[in-house]
């Protein structure tokens, strides 16, 4: 990925990042993620960017060069991560969310608390009496990154990846070319925005079953 290609509009560079592999390196291991989700957020020309009032210090990374991570805290649980994109100096980003995991799998079902080794389901009343095996979820893995903040945590990545420079090539996370995507992204308003909540700014890959649901924004209703 060249750091011209991230320079471009944000809208234009959003879906040029579907396909493309973020790979995370901690002292736990590497874990890689294909990226089929992502949103974009254009700054000072979009209410629903952090960036739309100016510079904070939670934002500063975002108005620096692009190709940088930016990772934001949110509701008091949750990391989230964008890719910084736009000329230096206008903020604008890409936020990651959802994707593949495709390198590190049983590292990524550890981190989220799934089974390293997927168990192998049967009946067991076909063999002996007793109570059948609980079935387990048809493709458990698809879960793993299946959303901003899930991706965050498969990928091990905390308020210490802020900053970090994405296309160095010593970096401990990088954004890799990957495999990439050819076709037409499908297009959609962004989740749970209440501000420019109908802008068709959310891309992902059609039918691929890690992308995550779709959900506005539902006002919270005061006693």
């Amino acid at each position: 990925m060249r750091r011209s290609v991230l320079a471009g509009p944000v809208v234009e560079v959003a879906p040029k990042l579907l396909g493309m592999v973020l790979r995370s390196t901690t002292p736990d291991g590497t874990v890689a993620v294909r990226l089929t989700e992502v949103e974009a957020y254009d700054g000072a020309n979009d209410p629903g960017s952090h960036a739309y009032r100016g510079p904070t210090a939670r934002t500063e990374v975002m108005f620096g060069p692009p190709g940088h991570l930016y990772v934001y805290f949110t509701y008091g649980m949750h990391f989230c991560m964008n890719v910084v994109a736009g000329p230096d100096g206008k903020p604008s980003a890409v936020l990651l969310r959802a994707g593949e995991v495709v390198e590190g799998l049983d590292l990524a079902r550890a981190r989220r608390g799934h089974p390293v080794e997927q168990p192998v389901a049967f009946n067991q009343s076909a063999v002996r009496k007793g109570p059948v095996t609980k079935l387990p979820k048809p493709n458990p893995d698809r879960d793993l990154a299946r959303g901003p903040a899930r991706l965050c945590v498969a990928l091990g990545i905390g308020r210490e990846g802020n900053g970090t420079d994405l296309l160095a090539k010593n970096a401990p996370i990088q954004l890799l070319d990957g495999p990439g995507y050819e076709g037409v992204p499908s297009t959609g308003p962004r989740v749970g925005l209440r501000d420019a909540a109908d802008r068709p700014w959310r891309f992902w890959i059609p039918n691929d079953p890690t992308v995550s649901p779709y959900r506005p924004h539902v006002p919270k209703k005061r006693p």
